[in-house]
C-alpha cells in the first residue's frame, strides 16, 4: 500500500487481504460504472490500476481500459539488466497475463502496441494510431519518459548509438553487439541509469572493454557527494569498468558506412569504440498532451499537475515521469508510485474522506550497482544546499539559511550564516565503506544521509527522517552501533519500509508468508512487489522470508463457574456450533448437572452469549430471568431506585427537533439531565412505571433505545472532523454515525465504547476506547483495546492507513472475535492483554486470517446487524411485557416513594446517611 508514517506496534493492511472482504450494503454502488482510460502500461500505470481496483472492490464504480504503446505487458523497467541473463520478457512482467484475465468481467481491458495520438478534452475521447476513438469519463496519462539523445552532437544518428530505456532498446543492443565482438563499448552518463547500462554491456560479454564517460568529477553526483562518489569509482574500477571523469563528448566519429568508430571529447582527446549507449537523463513524454492543449511545462517539459494529479483539462490526470509538479519531473519510480496511490485513493475513498495531496516526494534510493551497495535517503544534500524543510520549523520561528527570521529582520545577518546542519561521517578505505548522516544543529533530528558499502541500516533510518521524531539516542550511536553483522530484520518493526520502489513494509512480507499466500521467495515478489523494482532490497527480503515463523499458540482453561467446565469462549463456540438457544438446552448439553438452574455467574453470561448470537429480545420468556436488573427493565437503575433513560444519539449528532423532544420529556417527568462523556443526554430520576410512557414519547420523536443499560455498544464519540473543523482531514462524524448505527444493540462480554477523530489532534480521544479511529491522509488508523475505568489502558494500533471503505470489515472481525473469545465481563483491554501474543496475534487473526475464520466473523456480524430492533419499541408492543413496569401488581394506583432535593436547579435524590445508625430500636413501639 501507500507509504506510511507509523508509530510503534503498527500494522499495515494488505490490499490483497482487503479485497477479499465482502461487499457491504452500507456502501452505495453505482449501477452505471464510469470508464477510466489509462494511457501507458508502464510501472506507474499498472501501479495505479492495481491500487484503483483494490480500493474500488466494494463500490465497483469504475471500469478500466489501459492502452500501452509497447507490445509487452507492464514490466520491471528498473530491473532491465537481468534481461541479459534470461532473455525472456515474461520474466520481467510485473503481473502475468493470467492476472489481467482474473479481474472481474468488464473491469479491466488492455490494448498493446497501440499509440494514443490525440486527446479531445471537450468530447472526452482519445484517438489511437489505429484510428480508434475511445471515450472516457476519467483519463489518466502515464506516458512516462524517453531517454535523452543529444541530437546536437555530430554522429548521434550513427549505427552503434543506443539509449538504455526499454526492452526494445536492449534487444537492439544485443543484436548489434553480436556483430562487434571484441570491440570497446562506451556508456555516456555516470548516474544510476549509466551504471546500470554499463553493467548491462559488461554482462553481454561481447566487448573486450567497457568504458563509462561522466562529465562530473565523480559518479552518481545526484545522490552522492565527492567522497562517496569517488569511493564508488574506485570500487567499479576494481570490477573491470574503466571510468573517465570530467569528460564531455564533443562528437561521435564514424566510418564511411556511418558506423561508430570512436568519440572526440570537448578537450580534444579521442577514444576508440564501436558502440555507444547514452544514459544522460530522460525527457517527459508530454507530446500528446501538449498537442491536445493540456498545459505543459515550458522548461524541462512535463504535463503540469496540481497536488491532486489533475491537469488543466477537466477529468484528466497525469502520474509518473510524464508529470511536472512545481516545475519538477521525477525519474525515480517511488514518486510515481506515490502519485498513483494518491490518485487511486482520491477517485475512490475521498467520497468519505479528505482527498490526499502530493507533497515533496521522498527521493531516497537503495541500489546495488555493479556489485556496490549504494544508498541515499532523506535530505541527503542538506549540508551542501541547506535543509529543505527542517523539523525545527514546527517548534519555533522559521529558519532561513540557519538564521532565525527575527534575526534577519533585525539586521543581524552580517557575515556568512552558520551551517544549518551538522554531519557525522565515517570512512573506511580498507573495507570500502562510507557513511555520512546529517543532523540538525542540536543533534535531535536526523535529516538524511548517504551510505556506500554497508547499507543495512537504510531501512531503519528512512522512517526516522520521514516521521520527524526527536532521536532518543545520541548521533554517535548511528556509527558506533552500525557494525552488528548481517541484518536479519528481527529488530525491525512491521511498519518499516524494506522496498522503497513499491513501498513494501516488513509486515507486508511476514503477513503474506504467515497466511500461506506466499510459499517461496518468488511468491513474495509476485504478491507484495518487493524486489520487483530495483532489486536492492532482495537480501533483506530473503532474510525476512527465511526468518518468518509461525506464531505461538496457548491453551488456557478458565471455567465459567461450578456448573460449567468450560470458559466463556469455549461455551460460546459450543452454543454457536450446536445452535443452542435456551438456557435449558445449554445446561443439558454443556452443564455438569443437566437439571441445574445455574447461578448468578453463569446465567448472565449465558444470556449475553445468546443475545450476542441471536439478538432476541432479552425480556422474552426464558431469557429475562438470566439478565441483571438493568437489562430486565431496559434502563440503568440508580441509587434511589429510579432509572435513567438514554436515547441513542449516534456520533453525538442530534437535530434541534430531537433536542426539543428530550427537553419536553425531561420537563414533563421532572428528570435530571446531564450530557454524558459519550456525547449524548442522560435523563435521571425516571420511575419504573413511567418508563414506557417516556419511551413512547421519545420514540414518537424519532429516537430509540441507546442501550445504556446493556453490555453492548454505548457510544461512538466523534469530533466534528471535515464537517466543520478547519484541521479535519476525515469525516469523523459520518464515520462515527455509521459505526454506531452498525453496532448498536449487539451484546458483548462487556460494554464497548468507540471514538473517531478527524485528525491527529485527537479531540474524540479515540485512543482510550475499545475501538478508535484517527483520520490520516490515507484513511484511518484503527486502534483497539483501550479503556478508562479503574485500570486505564491506552489502546494499541491494529491497522494503519485503512481506506474508509474497509474500516467496517476490520472492526466486524475484531468485535466478532472479541465476542467469541473474551471471558465473562472482560473488557477489550484485558482481553488483548491475555491473548497469546497480544496485539501481534490479534493482527494475525484479524488482518491475516491466521485461523481461517475471517469470513465467518464478518458473516456473524452481518447477521447480527441485520437483526436489529429497538428494545423499547418491542416492549410497548407487548401487553405482557408492559405489565412488568406497573408499580403494583394488583392496582394501577401510584405512590410517590422517592425523596428528592433541588440542586443546581434540578432535582436529584437526597443524600444517603453518612454514618451508621447507632440507636437500638429493639423493643420500641413501631407506631409513628
Amino acid at each position: 500500500m501507500s507509504n506510511s508514517e507509523w508509530n510503534d506496534a503498527e500494522a499495515n493492511v494488505l490490499p490483497e487481504k482487503i479485497e477479499k472482504m465482502e461487499e457491504r450494503d452500507e456502501i452505495p454502488k453505482d449501477t452505471k460504472r464510469k470508464r477510466i482510460v489509462v494511457v501507458g502500461l508502464g510501472m506507474v500505470g499498472i501501479s495505479f490500476i492495481e491500487k484503483l481496483m483494490k480500493f474500488d472492490v466494494k463500490r465497483r464504480e469504475y471500469d478500466v481500459m489501459v492502452i500501452g504503446e509497447e507490445p509487452h505487458l507492464a514490466y520491471n523497467r528498473v530491473g532491465l539488466t537481468s534481461f541479459f541473463q534470461h532473455r525472456q520478457v515474461e520474466n520481467l512482467y510485473l503481473n502475468p497475463a493470467s492476472w489481467y484475465a482474473s479481474m472481474p468481467e468488464g473491469s479491466l481491458s488492455y490494448h498493446l502496441n497501440t499509440l494514443v495520438t490525440s486527446i479531445d478534452t471537450e468530447k472526452k475521447t482519445v484517438e489511437t494510431s489505429k484510428g480508434d476513438i475511445v471515450p472516457y469519463d476519467v483519463l489518466v496519462l502515464a506516458t512516462g519518459s524517453d531517454a535523452l539523445l543529444p541530437k546536437h552532437t555530430p554522429g548521434h544518428d550513427a549505427k552503434g548509438v543506443f539509449v538504455y530505456r526499454t526492452i526494445d532498446d536492449l534487444q537492439k543492443l544485443i543484436e548489434f553487439s553480436a556483430t562487434k565482438t571484441g570491440g570497446v563499448g562506451a556508456v555516456v552518463g555516470g548516474g544510476l541509469l549509466g551504471l546500470e547500462a554499463a553493467k548491462a554491456m559488461m554482462d553481454l560479454e561481447q566487448f573486450k572493454k567497457v568504458k563509462l564517460i561522466e562529465r562530473n568529477r565523480w559518479v552518481l553526483s545526484r545522490q552522492l557527494d565527492g567522497d562517496a562518489g569517488s569511493m564508488v569509482v574506485e570500487q567499479v574500477t576494481a570490477l573491470g569498468l574503466d571510468v573517465l571523469l570530467s569528460k564531455r563528448v564533443g562528437k561521435i566519429s564514424t566510418d564511411e558506412g556511418n558506423n561508430v568508430t570512436g568519440v572526440t571529447f570537448e578537450d580534444g582527446e579521442k577514444m576508440d569504440c564501436s558502440c555507444i549507449c547514452f544514459a544522460i537523463g530522460i525527457k517527459a513524454r508530454d507530446e500528446v498532451a501538449r498537442k491536445s492543449g493540456i498545459k505543459c511545462a515550458d522548461r524541462g517539459g512535463g504535463i503540469v499537475i496540481n497536488p491532486d494529479m489533475s491537469t488543466s483539462a477537466p477529468d484528466v490526470y497525469a502520474v509518473g515521469e510524464c508529470a511536472s509538479w512545481e516545475n519538477q519531473t521525477f525519474g525515480l519510480i517511488a514518486p510515481g508510485i506515490e502519485m498513483a496511490d494518491i490518485l487511486a485513493f482520491n477517485l475512490t475513498q475521498a467520497k468519505a474522506h479528505a482527498p490526499r495531496s502530493f507533497k515533496s516526494p521522498d527521493l531516497s534510493t537503495k541500489l546495488k550497482l555493479l556489485g556496490v551497495e549504494v544508498a541515499s535517503f532523506g535530505d541527503f544534500f542538506a549540508d551542501r544546499d541547506g535543509p529543505k524543510d527542517s523539523p525545527m520549523k514546527r517548534h519555533g520561528a522559521k529558519k532561513e539559511g540557519g538564521r532565525d527570521t527575527n534575526d534577519r529582520v533585525k539586521g543581524l545577518t552580517e557575515g556568512p550564516p552558520p551551517s544549518p546542519v551538522k554531519a557525522l561521517t565515517y570512512k573506511d578505505p580498507f573495507q570500502q565503506v562510507y557513511k555520512k548522516y546529517l543532523f540538525t544543529m542540536d543533534g535531535k533530528y536526523l535529516l538524511g544521509g548517504m551510505m556506500i558499502g554497508d547499507t543495512k541500516d537504510y531501512v531503519k533510518l528512512v522512517p526516522m527522517v520521514k516521521n520527524r521524531k526527536p532521536l532518543d539516542v545520541p548521533p554517535s550511536e548511528f556509527i558506533l552501533g552500525a557494525s552488528k553483522g548481517e541484518d536479519d530484520g528481527d529488530d525491525l518493526e512491521d511498519d518499516t519500509q524494506i522496498c522503497s520502489c513499491h513501498n513494501v513494509l516488513k509486515g507486508d512480507v511476514t503477513k503474506a508468508v504467515k497466511d500461506g499466500t506466499c510459499k517461496s521467495i518468488g511468491d513474495v515478489k509476485s504478491c507484495t512487489k518487493a524486489g520487483t523494482g530495483c532489486g536492492g532490497c532482495m537480501p533483506l527480503v530473503q532474510t525476512i522470508f527465511n526468518k518468518t515463523m509461525a506464531s505461538m499458540g496457548q491453551e488456557v482453561k478458565n471455567h465459567l463457574c461450578p456448573h460449567f467446565e468450560y470458559s466463556r469462549a469455549d461455551l460460546f463456540n459450543i452454543i454457536y456450533v450446536k445452535k443452542l438457544q435456551s438456557f435449558g438446552e445449554i445446561m443439558e448439553q454443556c452443564g455438569k448437572d443437566p437439571t441445574s438452574l445455574g447461578c448468578e455467574a453463569c446465567k448472565p453470561t449465558v444470556g449475553s452469549i445468546i443475545a450476542s448470537l441471536y439478538n432476541k429480545h432479552i425480556m422474552d420468556e426464558g431469557r429475562m430471568g438470566l439478565q441483571e436488573t438493568n437489562d430486565r427493565f431496559l434502563a440503568n437503575i440508580q441509587r434511589n431506585g429510579t432509572f435513567s433513560v438514554v436515547p441513542r444519539v449516534s456520533g453525538g449528532e442530534i437535530t434541534a427537533n430531537k433536542l426539543i423532544v428530550i427537553g419536553t420529556v425531561a420537563k414533563k417527568y421532572d428528570l435530571y439531565c446531564k450530557i454524558t462523556g459519550g456525547q449524548r443526554i442522560d435523563m435521571f430520576g425516571a420511575k419504573k412505571h413511567d418508563l414506557p410512557k417516556i419511551w413512547q414519547e421519545l420514540i414518537d420523536g424519532g429516537m430509540e433505545s441507546g442501550h445504556a443499560y446493556a453490555k453492548s455498544l454505548r457510544t461512538v464519540k466523534s469530533c466534528v472532523g471535515t464537517s466543520w473543523c478547519r484541521f479535519g482531514i476525515g469525516d469523523s462524524v459520518g464515520m462515527a454515525v455509521r459505526l454506531e448505527e452498525r453496532y448498536k444493540s449487539i451484546r458483548s462480554p462487556h460494554k464497548i465504547k468507540g471514538g473517531v477523530s478527524g485528525c491527529v489532534r485527537e479531540c474524540a480521544e479515540a485512543q482510550n476506547k475499545d475501538f478508535g479511529l484517527i483520520a490520516t491522509e490515507k484513511g484511518f488508523n484503527v486502534f483497539v483495546g483501550g479503556n478508562g475505568g479503574a485500570k486505564p489502558r491506552h489502546s494499541e494500533l491494529l491497522a494503519k492507513d485503512v481506506p474508509p471503505d474497509f474500516v467496517v470489515a476490520i472492526l466486524d472481525r475484531y468485535l466478532s472475535f472479541y465476542i467469541r473469545t473474551a471471558d465473562k465481563l472482560q473488557r477489550t483491554a484485558r482481553w488483548i492483554e491475555n491473548l497469546p501474543g497480544g496485539i501481534k496475534y490479534l493482527r494475525e487473526v484479524i488482518l491475516e486470517d491466521k485461523l481461517g475464520i475471517a469470513a465467518d466473523l464478518e458473516q456473524q456480524m452481518e447477521d447480527l446487524v441485520g437483526s436489529f430492533f429497538c428494545e423499547w419499541t418491542e416492549v410497548l408492543k407487548s401487553p405482557e411485557k408492559m405489565k412488568l413496569f406497573s408499580q403494583f401488581g394488583n392496582t394501577d394506583e401510584e405512590v410517590e416513594t422517592v425523596e428528592l432535593v433541588e440542586d443546581r436547579s434540578q432535582h436529584r435524590p437526597a443524600m444517603w446517611p453518612k454514618g451508621v445508625v447507632t440507636e437500638d430500636f429493639k423493643g420500641k413501639n413501631g407506631a409513628v
